[in-house]
Formats: structure tokens, sequence, C-alpha cells
């Protein structure tokens, strides 16, 4: 490994490497990434040529021995793990014995041999207030645990789009420093509001990029069409985008879903801002198995977004939340990962979907589960993100004697 940078970040839970991009982007030396998906693990060794990937649960982690034969430890461990157990939306919202919150202190066990000389953990907004069973705040618990091995404790709910994302993406990021922190977060950079930027004189903010912005030099697809690897034929181009596309001159991931007639047709009857919810009775999604049209109707999926305001939160399963705003299909992976910020040059490998959890336990193929491209591509840290939080740490790390 090459060494560019005086300090270093370990990823745990890496997934596609949004967190580590972002890192990287900002001059830090990844000392390498966990993640326990082998598809998220092919898409890291594909992109990531200088740094580790250890492919395993992290419970299988032998962290000692591996830090020990590299003779050091990152200044910084990164890491998102799961997050539904905190979800409000589930039950048992926020209750500490939920296996999957467990992964949580796994992450601090790491954390407290290791002792980094900051963490950070992001996890979804609703971290920030969520209760268990007693009624006690999941932040209080992570605060006691976190201060209880030696760590300040920080919390705070990130929009990306305040920092130059063309997306609305709430995300509670918690930071823990051996060093009590005046400012342990970065200042926004960007607002959705043009009206409180002064047109005279210069002002500190610039305006969030649009959904627009971030896609429209895509080249245009129908329904089917469009390949894992294809080029671009539209030079027009936005700042956000030429950001994105830096030198690259593949377009990698830009392969649009397939959709039946009676889906395109749907879609051609949405406004922007409509969801299925608002569609003709007929054009209503059916049971499965079925021609009789469903009474349950999902208003999250299938919403045409508007061009001229910063997408929707892209979660792991956008290719069915969202239609694109002059095209009749839904987003392809690397529109998405146009709005998470992930640059051109990054390729997302395994397949673009997969059949449902239930369906492979229904047909004994749990095995075959992994995280798809537009998973991966949900899921991440978005990079922009990540290297406006790893500037700051910069500036964190350079100001304190550690």
């Amino acid at each position: 490994m090459t060494k560019t940078s005086e300090f270093t970040c370990f990823d745990l839970f890496a997934g596609a490497g949004g967190f580590s991009l972002g890192f990287e982007q900002a001059g830090f030396d990844s000392l390498g990434m966990l993640e326990k998906d082998k598809w998220a693990c092919d898409t890291l060794n594909h992109n990531f040529k200088n740094s580790s990937v250890i492919n395993c649960e992290i419970e299988e982690f032998d962290y000692l021995r591996y830090f020990n034969k590299l003779g050091k430890v990152p200044d910084i461990i990164l890491g998102g793990p799961p997050c539904q157990g905190f979800s409000l939306c589930r039950k048992g919202k926020g209750e500490p014995s939920d296996p999957r919150n467990k992964l949580v202190f796994e992450f601090l066990k790491v954390v407290n041999c290791l002792k980094p000389k900051l963490f950070i953990i992001e996890n979804v907004a609703n971290i920030a207030k969520s209760k268990n069973l007693k009624g006690e705040f999941v932040r209080d618990i992570l605060r006691e645990e976190i201060e209880k091995i030696g760590y300040n404790f920080y919390i705070n709910v990130l929009n990306a789009a305040d920092y130059g994302l063309p997306q609305n993406r709430l995300r509670c990021f918690i930071i823990g420093s051996k060093k009590s922190l005046d400012n342990p977060y970065p200042q926004i950079t960007h607002t959705i509001n043009s009206s409180i930027i002064p047109t005279n004189e210069k002002s500190s903010l610039e305006l969030t990029p649009t959904l627009w912005d971030a896609i429209s030099d895509l080249p245009i697809l129908n329904a089917g069409e469009g390949a894992e690897e294809s080029v671009y034929n539209n030079k027009k181009q936005s700042q956000y985008a030429k950001s994105m596309r830096e030198t690259n001159d593949i377009l990698f991931n830009h392969k649009a879903m397939k959709h039946s007639k009676r889906m395109i047709k749907r879609f051609e009857s949405m406004e922007c801002g409509e969801s299925v919810s608002d569609v003709s009775y007929d054009l209503r999604p059916r049971k499965r198995n079925s021609l009789e049209i469903s009474e349950k109707v999902y208003d999250q999926n299938n919403r045409r977004l508007y061009p001229n305001k910063p997408s929707n939160t892209i979660p792991a399963s956008f290719y069915a939340n969202f239609v694109h705003p002059y095209q009749n299909r839904n987003f392809t992976a690397r529109e998405g990962a146009r709005i998470q910020s992930f640059p051109d040059r990054f390729k997302f490998l395994g397949k673009p979907t997969v059949v449902s959890r239930k369906l492979l336990a229904r047909e004994g193929r749990i095995g075959e589960l992994h995280l798809c491209q537009y998973n991966q591509i949900g899921n991440a840290v978005p990079p922009l993100l990540a290297k406006k939080l790893a500037l700051h740490c910069r500036e964190i790390l350079n100001a304190s004697t550690w």
C-alpha cells in the first residue's frame, strides 16, 4: 500500500464503499474495509485497488491479528451498522435486544480495542429519537456505552442536500472523539432555497443541485434498453454532472429495467409528484398471480420525481420507488449512483436486481441472497457527504494534539 496521507481510516460494514470513497477523496489512506456481502465485496475489490477488502461478518473478524500484522491502527473508524432494528416503522422499535442492533455494539467493541482518535457511525435519522420498549432513548443507551469506553459523544442528523447533493437525504451521524470537540460537524455549504442567496453579493451558500442537474446528460433510454457498459452521447453537462463524469469515457450500469406494456401505460399517465396511488383504477397493480386489481396501494412506489428539485431519498429499493421525470421507466442504477454522488468511474458489480427474500426462502435459495447494484447504491453513505465529513475530520485531527 502506497502511503499518501498522514491520516488513516478503516471501514466496518463497508457496503459498496461510499464512506471509504469520500474519505479517500479527502486524502485519507484506507487500512481496509470489512463487508459480509459477496457482491458488495466484488464492487469494493474492483474500485479500491489499493485497499484490503475483508469478506466476513464483524463477529468473525480477527481485528487484533489484522492490525498487529499491519503494524498500525486507524485514526478514524467508519461504519454504518444495519439500521433496521432502530427503525420506527418496525416492531420492537429501538429495542437493544434486537439482534440487528447488537452489531452496533460489535462496532463499539472494535473501537474500544483499537482506540482510534475518532469514529463515525451512520444510521437512519430515526435513531436520534427512537425509544426501546422500556421508553429509554436509544441515543442515551449509545451515549452511555460510548462514554463508558472513553469517548465524547456527539449526535446530529444531516441532510445531504445541505452539502451539495441533489437529494434530500436525512441520516444520523454519531461521532465519538477522544478529545472534546467544539464543532464536531461540518458547516452546511448549500441551500435548496434560492431566495436566501443574494444576487448582488457573494454568499457563503451555493444552490443545491437538482435531480435534472444530476442525470440530464445521461443517454435517453426506453424500458429494457441500455447496457452494463455503454457510451455517452450528450456533451451538455451541468457542473454537477461534470464532477461526476471526471475524465471517464465508459458509462457503467446505465441499463433500464424491463416493464410490461401496462406498467409503461401507467407511467405515461403520471405527472411529476404523482405515484401509483394517483393513477386510474384500471392501471393500479394487480394481485399476485391474478388479473384482479389489488386494493393495497403503496404510495411510495412508482413516484414520478420533479426534475427541478433535489431527488427524494434514494433507498435500497429505489428500482421500484421512482419514475424518471420525463422517460416512462424507473431509474437505472447509474442514475441512482449519480444522485448518491458516486463518480461515473465507480462500477457496481453483482446483478442489477434480485428476487425477494421471501421467494428465495420459499424456494430454498436463501444462499443466493446478495446485495444487488440498486441495494448497494441505496444503502451507501453518499461519497460527497462523506468527503465533507472527512475534510472536517482532517481539520479536527490537525488542530489537536492527540
